[in-house]
């Protein structure tokens, strides 16, 4: 082989592989991902005499409660799932039958295969219903709730516990009221917002957090359900995958450079038989 047919081969080569790598970054950053929101300050390091902070994402502090079936959980329990969260109150006669309707419709999307008599797929999501009320709502109170409608408490925890650990909770770790539009009273944080997180604890959202559970905004709550989803296939970014490792899967991509380079060695024959 000649050494000007070198190029050429390495351009048939080259070719698919550039065209592949080039969509494949083209298709991962036309996906929007829900954007993360709030900041908390770190102490990195004192140096002479000064102290170095940094900035890092707010993670949800952990906290821990009661269920509607008497078990003491925590928020922390939860491992490598999107994470759903309301505030309501059982006795509540506006919006949070509404919101619990809302919550159970989403869940109902979460089943396996679409079916409401298969298993709910408790693997890739969980529902919180925070109740803003708990001196009121104690367990049984809660359970009689949660199975009026239908609640299946395999992935959707209706909470009870000490007020003060809940609105702190609510406002610090949530911080529900920087993302509420209108005020909320720090004496009774009632809101039709839902609250999503990632697996890391993590508030995430759309820009402008429109994740409304009252049943007039529907459509909020399919952007939630799209973004659950995207949570869940969302990558871990602290774990880079090896460009040697991606080569070697492209085994479609190597039968296609193959016979490119067959075909070429093909030709780059052919054409030295007629010359001689």
């Amino acid at each position: 082989m000649g050494k000007k047919s070198i190029p050429a081969l390495l351009i048939a080569i080259l070719i698919p592989l550039i065209g592949y790598f080039t969509l494949k970054s083209a298709g991962e950053d036309a996906t929007i991902l829900p954007k993360r929101y709030f900041f908390d300050s770190v102490i990195t390091e004192e140096k002479d005499g000064k102290i170095i902070t940094d900035t890092i994402w707010h993670k949800t502090a952990n906290i821990q409660l009661v269920n509607q079936l008497g078990d003491t959980v925590s928020l922390y329990d939860i491992k490598n799932k999107a994470i759903v969260i309301n505030i309501f109150f059982t006795s509540c006669g506006s919006i949070c039958p509404q919101l619990t309707k809302s919550m159970a419709k989403l869940q109902q999307s979460f089943l396996k295969g679409g079916n409401t008599r298969i298993k709910i797929d408790t693997s890739v999501v969980q529902f919180i219903s925070l109740s803003i009320d708990p001196e009121r709502d104690s367990v049984t109170v809660l359970k009689h709730y949660a199975d009026s409608y239908g609640v299946n408490p395999d992935n959707w925890w209706m909470l009870t516990g000490n007020r003060d650990s809940i609105y702190n909770f609510i406002f610090q770790e949530l911080k529900i009221d920087k993302l509420e539009k209108v005020p909320i009273s720090p004496e009774f944080p009632h809101t039709g917002r839902f609250v999503l997180l990632d697996k890391d604890y993590v508030v995430r959202g759309r820009v402008e957090q429109a994740y409304s559970g009252i049943l007039k905004d529907s459509a909020s709550m399919s952007v939630l359900a799209r973004d659950i989803g995207l949570l869940i296939l969302e990558k871990d970014k602290t774990k880079k995958s090896k460009i040697f490792t991606q080569i070697i899967d492209l085994s479609w991509l190597w039968l296609v450079i193959a016979l490119l380079v067959s075909g070429f060695i093909w030709g780059f024959n052919q054409r030295r038989k007629k010359e001689k």
